[in-house]
C-alpha cells in the first residue's frame, strides 16, 4: 500500500452503494475516484420500490440528499402492499413502523440513482469517470491496477460496486452465479393500467406456474406503472419457464388481470436481469477488494429489496477502510475480514428468515392457508401488518407450530 495518508481508494460503479461508499469516504476526508461504465442519467432495471428504509438510509448517509429526495416531484408515495395468494386471495397490508403508519415510495431508479450522483459530485475531493468501462483489472505486489479504454487507475483498495455482473467479484472475489441464490427477473414500464389501490398499493401477485416469485405492479407518478416478474433461478431452470410468456400471459390471460391491461400501452421491450440473492453468505472482501451492494449479493431473498442495504453497505465499507487507515493496518484480506463481519451481522438474520420465506412460498398450501384466513380474520390480518415491520413477529411465519394451528384451523 502507499503512503498511509493518501491512499489511493477507487470505485468501480457510481449508482446507490458506490455513492454511498464516495460520499462517506469523503466526508471522512479521504480522496477517492468513481468509475462507471455510463453516462448519468442513466436506466437500472429494477421494480422502482423504495421501503422506508431506503429515506432512512438517505438520512444517515448527508441530511441534504433526504431532503432533496422529499422534494422531488418524480416519485410516488405508497402506503402500503397486496399480496395475491396462487389461490386468487388477496391481502392489503398497510405500512407502519413502530406502530405508526408510514410510506415508501417508487421512484424509477434512473431518477433516484441520478440524484444520489447528484450529490456524489458536489464533493470537490470526489473525482467521477463515467463513460469508462473497464476491461482489465489485475492485482500488482503494491496495489491494484485498473484499465478502461482510455485510461488506467492505480488504487491500494478496490471497491466493487459495479451491479450484479461485477467484473471485481469476477477478477478479484472469483465470484461465480449460483442459481438457487440467484433471482431472474423481466420489467416493462406501462401507461393506461387500472384499478391501483386509492393510497397507491405495491402488488406482488404470486402465481402458481412461477413459484417461489411473483409479478409485480408498482404504480407511478404520470399514470405509469412498473410492471415486472421474478422467479428464483434454480426453479425457474427446473421447471423449464419462459419469464417473457409468463409475464405476457399473465397480463394478458389472468382473469383478475386483463382487464386492467385492456388500454395498457407498453412504454419499451421487455427488460431482463439477474440478481444474486442474500440468502448465503458470500465472500464480499479480499486482498484490497471490497464488494458492496449488488456485486455483494445485498438482496432480501424474498421481497427482492436492495437498495437499502447498498446505500448502508457503501457506509459500512467507507467506515472499515477508515479503521484501517486510523490504525496503520493494510488493506489485506486478514484486515478487511471485518468488512464482511459487518455486513453479515447487519443482514444475515433477515436475509435467513426471508430465505425461509421464499422456500414456503414455493408451496403454495401454505401460502393460500394464510392468505385466506388473513381476509377472514381480523387477528390474521393484524399479525400480518406486524410481521412486515417487526422482524421478531415474522419469525412466528417459520416455526411449525404456527403452520400446524393455522392449517388445523383453516
Amino acid at each position: 500500500m502507499g503512503d498511509a495518508s493518501t491512499p489511493r481508494i477507487v470505485i468501480i460503479g457510481a449508482g446507490p452503494a458506490g455513492a454511498s461508499a464516495a460520499i462517506s469516504l469523503a466526508k471522512l476526508g479521504h480522496a477517492v475516484e468513481v468509475i462507471d461504465k455510463a453516462e448519468f442519467p442513466r436506466d437500472k432495471i429494477c421494480g422502482d420500490a423504495l421501503s422506508l428504509d431506503v429515506v432512512n438510509q438517505l438520512g444517515k448517509l448527508s441530511p441534504g440528499l433526504e431532503a432533496e429526495f422529499f422534494k422531488s416531484e418524480k416519485s410516488l408515495a405508497s402506503f402500503g402492499v397486496s399480496i395475491v395468494s396462487p389461490g386468487n386471495h388477496k391481502v392489503d397490508i398497510p405500512f407502519y413502523h413502530q406502530n405508526q403508519p408510514k410510506n415508501g415510495f417508487v421512484f424509477k431508479r434512473i431518477d433516484f440513482d441520478n440524484l444520489l450522483f447528484q450529490e456524489m459530485k458536489k464533493y470537490p475531493n470526489i473525482s467521477v469517470h463515467c463513460g469508462e468501462k473497464i476491461e482489465n483489472i489485475a492485482e500488482l505486489e503494491d496495489g491494484v491496477l485498473i484499465e478502461t479504454k482510455s485510461k488506467k487507475f492505480s488504487a491500494d483498495i478496490v471497491l466493487g460496486a459495479d451491479g450484479a455482473q461485477s467484473i471485481v467479484a469476477r477478477k478479484l472475489g472469483n465470484q461465480r452465479i449460483q442459481h438457487k441464490y440467484h433471482s431472474a427477473g423481466m420489467r416493462v414500464y406501462y401507461s393506461g393500467v387500472t384499478g391501483f389501490h386509492d393510497q397507491n398499493f405495491i402488488e406482488l401477485h404470486f402465481l402458481k406456474d412461477i413459484l417461489p416469485g411473483y409479478l409485480w405492479i408498482f404504480p407511478l407518478p404520470n399514470g405509469e406503472a412498473n410492471v415486472g416478474i421474478g422467479m428464483l433461478s434454480s426453479a425457474l431452470k427446473k421447471k423449464n419457464v419462459d419469464l417473457r410468456k409468463s409475464m405476457h400471459q399473465a397480463i394478458h390471460e389472468h382473469p383478475e388481470l386483463k382487464g386492467r391491461f385492456k388500454n395498457a400501452v407498453s412504454l419499451e421491450e421487455y427488460k431482463g436481469f439477474g440478481l444474486p440473492l442474500g440468502s448465503t453468505q458470500r465472500k464480499i472482501s479480499g486482498d484490497r477488494c471490497l464488494l458492496l451492494g449488488d456485486a455483494a449479493g445485498l438482496i432480501d431473498p424474498f421481497s427482492g429489496e436492495g437498495i437499502a442495504n447498498a446505500i448502508r453497505s457503501g457506509r459500512v465499507a467507507a467506515m472499515t477502510i477508515d479503521d484501517l487507515l486510523a490504525t496503520g493496518k493494510t488493506f489485506s484480506a486478514a484486515n478487511l475480514k471485518a468488512y464482511d463481519s459487518k455486513i453479515w451481522e447487519m443482514m444475515w438474520p433477515e436475509f435467513k428468515l426471508s430465505a425461509k420465506l421464499q422456500w414456503m412460498c414455493a408451496h403454495p398450501i401454505l401460502f393460500n392457508a394464510v392468505a385466506k384466513k388473513a381476509t377472514k380474520n381480523k387477528a390474521m390480518h393484524q399479525f400480518l401488518i406486524q410481521a412486515l415491520a417487526d422482524l421478531d413477529v415474522k419469525k412466528q411465519l417459520t416455526k411449525p407450530k404456527f403452520w400446524l394451528k393455522l392449517l388445523r384451523n383453516n
